[in-house]
């Protein structure tokens, strides 16, 4: 990523102009305000039943509730959204996730029990409208239709993950000092109000025609003819035809005139997609571990109220650092930027099984989080550049859906184990799965998306100069 002639930082400053050249200062603010929700009522979920109900079970039962609500139903939101474009699901889902969370809230300040409260924690985890998700397939569908350069592209990719970064370093902050200074409740009653207004202003933005349907955005440019038939003088325009060509098929199947919108098969997912999305749950059970030998560390410290903190700044590290992919050159693969990525984080993990006091756990868990970020940021946009245009948003639903899945998972199952055998055990799970992160990135190869022999749609990064597969696998 990168513009050839600059110095790092005057390349990453003139790529994060570009992008919000094409969205205005508008869209960035309303989709970070609109994805804090997401990051506030997992936790948020987790206090305020454990303040109303004084049992951490209900607690856990109702957090992880939400959490599985959101893995099981996020590839939803995101196919919805490929079929019938953000604009209507996002707001469907805004204003029900508003209702939803303010329903469960409503029910812990009431007393109800846990057989009542753990669906409405399902509920409130399935009707999260993915804000930040979808916010990363409409940029990435912005900077395409434009004509954006692949720097342009790899740069919106970092932002998105930044602002990622941040809204899930600044959700639990605030549900924490909300707790300290009045009650949960507040914090949840917050994170209502924000998906219902940001959310719906997010949906309404004049920029959510980039992720229409073909053929139903009057504005889109017009569709390169049908393969294997000319356009006669007087056909309708090729976003008006339907024309069906099945995957393997020799000859299309003719263009029936009128005014149709065109409805292609629906590609199915390429063969490396699965270790992508494998890297993106192993990366939460990095996360996840990490987490729960924080806890249990500063807890045997007699510094518990350090742990969040710990985390924090590893989430701040890594936000910096996605920042700063922007001014990686061109000439650094994204295959490359892969291994290098889970290369270091394998690396600077280790370190954290021989972690035994509070500023050695400040230390190594900040220099980790330099990895997190840049292999985010890699795996997405080697997603991005292996699916099909009409399944990117739910490419990107079934991501996010492996990250979050996969950090629920290891807290659950390592939470147990650093309670019986010290955070130490936490700790080696999350450098083991850094360590598999680390074996995908060296075996996975993602081909490179094409539509049909010939038919690149998307500007691809080659692994380097001398790469034999340049243009089909990254």
């Amino acid at each position: 990523m990168g513009t050839k002639g600059k110095p790092g930082r005057g390349r990453a400053g003139d790529a994060y102009r570009r992008v919000i050249g094409l969205t205005g200062p508008l869209l960035p603010c309303v989709s970070f305000l609109g994805r804090l929700p997401t990051a506030t009522i997992q936790f948020g979920s987790v206090l305020l039943v454990a303040r109303t109900h004084g049992s951490l079970t209900t607690a856990g039962l109702t957090g992880g509730a939400l959490a599985l609500g959101e893995v099981v139903c996020g590839p939803l939101v995101g196919r919805l959204a490929d079929r019938h474009g953000q604009r209507t699901v996002v707001l469907a889902f805004s204003l029900v996730n508003a209702v939803a969370v303010t329903v469960l809230v409503a029910g812990a300040l009431a007393g109800l029990p846990a057989p009542a409260l753990v669906p409405l924690g399902a509920v409130a985890g399935a009707t999260v409208p993915l804000v930040g998700p979808l916010a990363r397939a409409r940029l990435v569908a912005l900077a395409r239709r434009s004509g954006a350069s692949e720097a342009t592209v790899g740069a919106a990719l970092s932002f998105e993950s930044t602002l990622d970064e941040l809204s899930f370093v600044l959700g639990p902050a605030l549900v924490g000092l909300a707790a300290v200074l009045a009650h949960p409740a507040y914090a949840m009653a917050a994170a209502a109000a924000l998906v219902a207004t940001c959310g719906t202003a997010f949906a309404l933005h004049p920029t959510s025609h980039a992720t229409n349907p073909a053929g139903e955005d009057p504005g889109r440019p017009a569709d390169p003819p049908v393969r294997g038939r000319a356009v006669a003088p007087g056909d309708p325009p090729a976003h008006a035809r339907v024309a069906v060509v099945p995957p393997g098929s020799p000859s299309p199947v003719p263009a029936v005139p009128g005014p149709l919108r065109t409805r292609l098969p629906r590609p199915p997912m390429p063969p490396g997609v699965p270790g992508l999305f494998a890297a993106l749950a192993l990366q939460g059970a990095v996360f996840g571990a990490c987490q729960a030998g924080i806890t249990a560390l500063t807890g045997r410290l007699g510094q518990a109220d350090q742990a969040g903190l710990v985390y924090a700044a590893m989430g701040v590290m890594s936000a910096v650092a996605g920042l700063a992919m922007a001014a990686v050159p061109e000439r650094v693969g994204a295959r490359t930027r892969w291994r290098l990525a889970t290369g270091a984080a394998l690396a600077l993990s280790l370190p954290l099984l021989g972690t035994t006091g509070l500023p050695a756990l400040y230390a190594v868990v900040t220099v980790l989080g330099v990895a997190c970020a840049p292999h985010l940021i890699t795996v997405f946009g080697l997603l991005e550049r292996s699916v099909a245009p009409s399944r990117l948003a739910e490419t990107m639903g079934v991501a996010t859906s492996a990250l979050v899945g996969g950090q629920a998972l290891a807290v659950a199952v390592t939470g147990r184990l650093a309670e019986t055998h010290g955070p130490t055990a936490a700790f080696a799970v999350a450098s083991a799965a850094a360590g598999l992160t680390f074996v995908l990135a060296l075996t996975v190869r993602p081909a490179t998306y094409a539509g049909g022999p010939g038919n690149a749609l998307h500007a691809r990064v080659p692994d380097g100069p001398d790469d034999p597969h340049r243009g089909a696998v990254l």
